[in-house]
């Protein structure tokens, strides 16, 4: 298996000599188990401002494969090493963009910053307060701000607690993307299944966009506009919200970086947020998803189709299914027959028996299906519903391999 020299990029303006680093370059699982592809500690800065080239481990991962690099930064003083970062600064690259050398950004902002200021502090007031002296120090304004939530309003829906509590949620799975009443489904789709199978990517792609307001995934480039970073409408209803201050940042920027002609700007905004099969495809397929099966289309499924998708579910593929959402008994008692809704299997489509139902299964057959949809992976099935009353209800399918 190959190894590759990976190195990466530090802005500063302290001496080179007196700049130190640890570089971890890793990727982690769904079960947790992290995967080290580099890892050096206290190591000499270049006299460019690169660390060092290091060889990683042996590795037969796809050049397509998303890693997290880690940098963590010292600044010698009297002899010792003292960190200068609150925390390891963290950025998402492809195994082919670490091994070509692209593993730093052309934005100074975005790469590992330490600066010291030369400047020297002076009096406030000439008033004789000679022990009072003060410093201006400059940060650019949060990405995300509310129109009618601002920052420090108590309902601020991007205030950094609740994102990082958000955050803590999704990585121990006691929350999934939930678009609420928007029409976000597509992008919640997406955004499961990667938390699923890369929760470090989910985590650091949203921490990108609440701190940069972009991030990369693979080849996937998402970047907002400036409407759907600055919101309109209400976050609430009900003294609960509508839609999570992290679910709005991950799932309409998504949706908003490929709205060409309409701006995803406000959260009561329907048109804007629905999705066609061909985008859900190219979203998956640059963030590294292979897929290996379609069937989506404007008609209905026939029992052969349906009995496809719920085997490649059984064996532990992505199925991104389109359907129309009455029914779903979280739906109410609507019962409509349009294709509306973006869900993701949980497994196969079963009979009250619990067992896969299969092209020859009868029609009649009573059924339920574990599936992804509105924030709540579980059996959504409308009550005694059986096999064609389903079939009617889906529009087809498209099948990935797990992300790896």
């Amino acid at each position: 298996m190959p190894k590759y020299k990976i190195y990466t990029k530090v802005e500063s303006n302290v001496p080179v000599s007196n700049l130190f680093y640890d570089l971890d370059v890793y990727k982690t699982d769904v079960n947790n188990k992290k995967y080290v592809l580099l890892s050096v500690t206290q190591q000499p800065i270049d006299p460019s401002y690169y660390t060092q080239p290091h060889d990683t481990n042996e590795t037969d991962d796809d050049f397509s494969v998303i890693y997290i690099l880690e940098i963590n930064l010292y600044r010698k003083h009297s002899g010792k090493l003292i960190p200068v970062l609150l925390s390891p600064a963290k950025k998402m690259y492809t195994l082919g963009e670490l091994a070509s050398g692209k593993a730093f950004s052309k934005s100074k902002r975005e790469n590992v910053c330490y600066f010291e200021s030369k400047a020297q502090t002076k009096p406030v007031n000439n008033k004789g307060d000679d022990n009072i002296h003060t410093v201006q120090i400059t940060c650019q304004e949060r990405v995300f701000i509310a129109k009618e939530y601002p920052v420090g309003s108590p309902d601020d829906p991007f205030d950094r607690s609740k994102f990082e509590t958000q955050i803590s949620l999704r990585m121990n799975y006691s929350s999934f993307p939930d678009q609420g009443r928007t029409s976000l489904c597509g992008p919640a789709s997406f955004f499961y299944c990667l938390q699923m199978d890369r929760p470090d990517v989910y985590k650091q792609a949203a921490i990108d966009l609440w701190m940069h307001g972009k991030t990369k995934i693979g080849t996937l480039d998402i970047t907002p506009g400036d409407g759907c970073k600055h919101p309109k409408g209400s976050f609430y209803s009900g003294g609960s919200e509508r839609i999570s201050g992290l679910d709005w940042i991950t799932l309409a920027s998504l949706r908003d970086s490929e709205n060409s002609i309409m701006s995803y700007d406000d959260i009561d905004d329907e048109v804007a947020g629905i999705t066609m099969w061909g985008k859900i495809t190219e979203w998956f397929e640059k963030s590294g998803y292979v897929k290996v099966y379609s069937n989506v289309g404007l008609s209905r499924c026939s029992i052969e189709d349906v009995a496809r998708l719920s085997e490649y579910a059984d064996n532990g593929f992505k199925v991104i299914c389109l359907i129309s959402a009455g029914m779903l008994f979280d739906f109410g008692s609507d019962d409509t027959s349009s294709k509306n809704h973006w869900v993701v299997w949980a497994g196969a489509l079963k009979n009250a028996d619990g067992k896969a139902i299969t092209k020859k299964s009868p029609p009649d057959e009573i059924v339920n299906l574990k599936l992804f949809s509105w924030g709540a992976v579980k059996k959504q099935i409308k009550l005694k519903k059986d096999f064609e009353y389903v079939r009617k209800h889906i529009f087809g399918g498209v099948v990935f391999k797990p992300l790896s």
